[in-house]
C-alpha cells in the first residue's frame, strides 16, 4: 500500500513550537489526581472526561460541565446500544448509559470479591459483546491477594465469571492484538517483583501465558519480575508492529538494583511475535515511576511517552517527578518536560491523552490538571473505528483493531486499546499527524485490520480505505465482502 504525496515527518519535529498550558480552571474543571478516562458519553462528537469521581461533559471544546458523580473505570459500550457505559473495576460496578450521559447502575451477582487497580476491555470470545479482564491486587495489611479474573458479557444483561487465579498482585492491565491474529490479548503488570503476564488469546477467550517465552516479563538478571505498575502498547519504531513499554517502580538499596522500566520491541510474525528488550532507551532512573501513556504530542508521526511517579520525594530524599519523553526515533527518548511547561508535576497515577478540542494535537490530563497542547499544528487525521449495532455505531466489538498509513519504509500504525498504564484510558480516536507535499493527490490510504468477528479470513479482515477528507475526525466501519 503506497501513500502518494505524503511525507510522514522524516524531518525534525516541531518540538520548539510545542508548549502545554494548564487550562483546567478556564475550562471549568475541578479535578483530582486519580485515574482518568476519555470518551464521548453523550454522543455529541466531543470527548468527555471521567476523573476523580466526576464525569465532565465537553461543550464543543470550549468548556466542561460537571455531570454525574461516578467511580473511576473504563468507558465502553457494554450493551451494544451505541453509547458508552462504565465498568468500575475497583468495586466491580456497572453503569449503563441512556445515551445522554445519564447512568443507571446494573446490579451484578456472582462475582468474586476483589480489590483492583486495573481493567482491560475487549471482545475476548468474539461473540460481539465486550468482556473484561480484571486485575486483582492486594490488601497489604491483611496479607490478602485478590484474584485476576475474566468476566464474560451476558449479551448486555450482566457478567459471568469465566476463570480466576490469585498467583500474583496485578496493577495495570492493558489489551491489544499483539500477534495480529484478529483477537484481543492481555498484558498484566504485576507488583512485588513478580513476573508480568502476557495472555495470548486463542480466539475463543482461552488464554495462555506466553510472557516468558516471548520475552516480555520486563525484568533483569537475578529477578523473577519487577515492581511493574503499568504498561503502554504502541508502535514506537514505526515499523507497523506493536511494541510495549513496561513501567517499573524500582528500589535501589539493600534489596538490590531492581529491574528498570524498559521498551520491548515487537519482532513480528517472522520471529514468532516475540519481543526484543531494548532497555531504557533514555528513560532515566527514578525509583517511583508509575503509570505510562503514549501519544504523538508533537505531531512528528511517532509515539512519545509520558510517565508518572508514585512519590514526590522517594528514598534518600530524592525528588521524583512525572516526565514527558520525546521519541527521537531509533529507540532514543529525550526528557523534554521542563521545556514544555509541565516540569515539577506532583506524584500521580493519572495519565491519559485526548484531542478534546479537536484542533489536531493531543492534550494531556495528569496530576488533576488538563494541559492543553499549544503546538504548531499541520495536517492531521483522526479515525474512529466502529461497527454497526442496533443503536448505531460502537467500538466495543472492534477493540484490538489497528489502522496503518504507509510511506516508503515507514509505517504509522495506531491501535484501538481500552485501558493503559494503571487504570487510565486514552481517547478512542486514533490520531495521525500528516505532512502533505505539493504532489498530494487529495486522498489518504488507510489499511485497517479488524478483529476476527468482522472478517474470518485475511481477505476480509484487512481492508483498504481511501480517505478524502483530512483535518477532521473520519469514521471507518468494517465493509462486507472483498476489501474496499
Amino acid at each position: 500500500m503506497a501513500l502518494v504525496g505524503l511525507s510522514l515527518f522524516a524531518q525534525a519535529s516541531a518540538q520548539d513550537q510545542v508548549r502545554f498550558v494548564d487550562q483546567s480552571e478556564s475550562l471549568g474543571l475541578e479535578l483530582s489526581g486519580e485515574s482518568a478516562a476519555w470518551g464521548d458519553c453523550n454522543g455529541d462528537g466531543w470527548s468527555d472526561l471521567l476523573a476523580g469521581g466526576q464525569l465532565w461533559l465537553n461543550e464543543s471544546g470550549d468548556r466542561f460541565k460537571a455531570a454525574a458523580e461516578l467511580p473511576g473505570g473504563v468507558l465502553v459500550d457494554f450493551d451494544n446500544d451505541g453509547d458508552l457505559d462504565l465498568f468500575s473495576c475497583s468495586d466491580q460496578r456497572l453503569f449503563l448509559n441512556d445515551g445522554a450521559a445519564v447512568f443507571k447502575e446494573l446490579e451484578l451477582e456472582g462475582l468474586p470479591r476483589t480489590l483492583s487497580r486495573g481493567v482491560a476491555a475487549g471482545d475476548f470470545d468474539q461473540d460481539g459483546w465486550v468482556d473484561f479482564y480484571v486485575g486483582g491486587f492486594e490488601n497489604w495489611g491483611e496479607n490478602i491477594t485478590y484474584p485476576d479474573h475474566l468476566l464474560r458479557n451476558l449479551e448486555g444483561k450482566g457478567l459471568a465469571l469465566v476463570w480466576s487465579h490469585d498467583r500474583y498482585r496485578a496493577r495495570g492491565v492493558t489489551a491489544a492484538d499483539f500477534d495480529e491474529d484478529g483477537d484481543v490479548d492481555v498484558y498484566v503488570s504485576n507488583y512485588r517483583l513478580q513476573p508480568n503476564l502476557l495472555w495470548r488469546n486463542d480466539g475463543a477467550g482461552g488464554f495462555t501465558d506466553v510472557a516468558e517465552s516471548l520475552g516480555v516479563i520486563a525484568t533483569s538478571e537475578g529477578f523473577e519480575g519487577g515492581h511493574s505498575i503499568g504498561a503502554a502498547w504502541g508502535d514506537f519504531d514505526d515499523d507497523g508492529r506493536l511494541d510495549l513499554f513496561a513501567g517499573n517502580f524500582a528500589h535501589r538499596d539493600d534489596r538490590g538494583d531492581q529491574p528498570k522500566s524498559r521498551f520491548l520491541r515487537g519482532l513480528g510474525e517472522a520471529d514468532g511475535f516475540s519481543f526484543e528488550d531494548q532497555g531504557t532507551c533514555g528513560v532515566f532512573y527514578q525509583e517511583s515511576y508509575a503509570s505510562p501513556a503514549a501519544s504523538d504530542y508533537d505531531n512528528d508521526g511517532d509515539l512519545d511517552l509520558f510517565f508518572t511517579t508514585v512519590y514526590q520525594v522517594a528514598s534518600f530524599g530524592i525528588q521524583n517527578n512525572p516526565i514527558l519523553y520525546r521519541n527521537n526515533q531509533n529507540w532514543e527518548f529525550e526528557d523534554v518536560t521542563e521545556d514544555l511547561g509541565i516540569g515539577e508535576l506532583p506524584a500521580t497515577y493519572q495519565a491519559a491523552w485526548a484531542d478534546f478540542d479537536r484542533d489536531g494535537d493531543m492534550d494531556l490530563v495528569t496530576a488533576g490538571k488538563l494541559f492543553v497542547n499549544r503546538g504548531e499544528v499541520g495536517h492531521w487525521l483522526e479515525l474512529r473505528l466502529a461497527a454497526p449495532v442496533e443503536g448505531g455505531l460502537s467500538q466495543a466489538s472492534v477493540i484490538g483493531a489497528s489502522a496503518r498509513i504507509r510511506q516508503g519504509k515507514r509505517v504509522l500504525s495506531r491501535h484501538l486499546v481500552v485501558g493503559t498504564g494503571e487504570g487510565n484510558q486514552n481517547d478512542g480516536l486514533l490520531h495521525f499527524a500528516l505532512d502533505l507535499d505539493d504532489s498530494w493527490d487529495g486522498t489518504v490510504e488507510v489499511e485497517v485490520s479488524w478483529p476476527l468477528g468482522h472478517g474470518r479470513d485475511e481477505g476480509t479482515r484487512r481492508q483498504l480505505y481511501t480517505v478524502r477528507e483530512i483535518d477532521r475526525v473520519v469514521t471507518l466501519t468494517p465493509q462486507p465482502g472483498a476489501p474496499k
